[in-house]
């Protein structure tokens, strides 16, 4: 089955930046960004579906792949981040000079919204307390591991699915690279992906979700800001962005969470799109200290 909508974009719209956080960076066997547009694969309430978003001239293409090939074209907009509405950010962005110029270079990127929670947050958990490195070779490898072939033809495979990953032991995440820890976190959010997958907003999943143990603000913000296109989630705990947001905000080389949420409380509404913003305009605190280490608990 085949499904194809015509999409308009905004004035200025940044397909490719806006899109590319819904992929991990160099290879994700889920989805690809090249010349060709972008193409990703996903589990639907109607079944498997890969989306394929294109631009040509003033439009952008979607084309819907598979069963789940009509679920896939109607989100397409919101996947393209076009659902996306700043708002009143350039007014809150005129209350630091930084914030202003960025959101005025970056005036074209929108965030994206899945619909689509389990994805996401496999990912986030997969994040939690290692280097982006060892997360995204983490996560290929499950990919991998419980992989499907998805609809069409861009040769992906469909995101793990949750009733197969909460049936697998914990010991057999060891050679993906992933400890006990964050496998048994894993487990629980399997267990429960439909209940996750039905909340009808953010602030619904995250509540339900940190209630979870293992998952507390960050790995919940990190997942609600692309499943939902939350622009106010701020990844709490992360271990750059208080630094970030104090440097660029107030000249402080080192913040702490308390500091950071006091920085950008200026601009609530929009508070993680002003650290989307910051990432985005390469902003980066000065660097004391080693870096942390590349591990393998696959080799422990």
């Amino acid at each position: 089955m085949e499904v194809v909508r015509r999409l308009r974009p905004p004035e200025r719209y940044a397909f490719a930046v806006s899109v590319r956080p819904l992929l991990v960076p160099k290879h994700d066997p889920c989805g690809r960004l090249g010349e060709d547009g972008l193409w990703l694969a996903m589990r639907t309430p109607a079944g498997p579906a890969s989306l394929h978003l294109a631009r040509l001239a003033g439009e952008l293409i979607a084309t819907g792949h598979g069963p789940g090939a009509e679920w896939a074209a109607d989100r397409a907009d919101a996947i393209a981040g076009l659902r996306d509405n700043p708002g009143d950010l350039p007014t809150l962005a005129a209350r630091h000079p930084l914030v202003a110029r960025l959101a005025r270079t970056f005036s074209g990127v929108r965030l994206p919204a899945t619909g689509q929670v389990f994805p996401r947050l496999l990912r986030a958990v997969l994040e939690q307390k290692v280097t982006g490195k060892e997360a995204h070779r983490s996560y290929r490898a499950v990919c991998r591991h419980f992989g499907e072939p998805a609809p069409g033809p861009a040769g992906l495979l469909l995101p793990p699915d949750p009733a197969a990953v909460a049936a697998t032991a914990y010991w057999e995440f060891h050679p993906f690279g992933v400890e006990q820890r964050r496998t048994e976190t894993l487990l629980r959010v399997a267990r429960v992906a439909d209940r996750l997958e039905r909340c009808a907003d953010a602030a619904e999943a995250t509540t339900r979700m940190t209630a979870l143990p293992g998952i507390g603000p960050w790995t919940a913000a990190e997942t609600v800001r692309y499943a939902y296109g939350d622009p106010d989630a701020v990844s709490v705990g992360d271990f750059h962005i208080p630094n970030t947001v104090a440097w660029a905000l107030a000249g402080e080389p080192r913040g702490t969470d308390a500091r950071m949420l006091e920085l950008l409380e200026p601009f609530r509404g929009h508070r993680g799109r002003v650290c989307d913003l910051l990432a985005l305009g390469g902003i980066q605190a000065p660097k004391f200290g080693p870096r942390m280490p590349l591990r393998s608990f696959a080799r422990f």
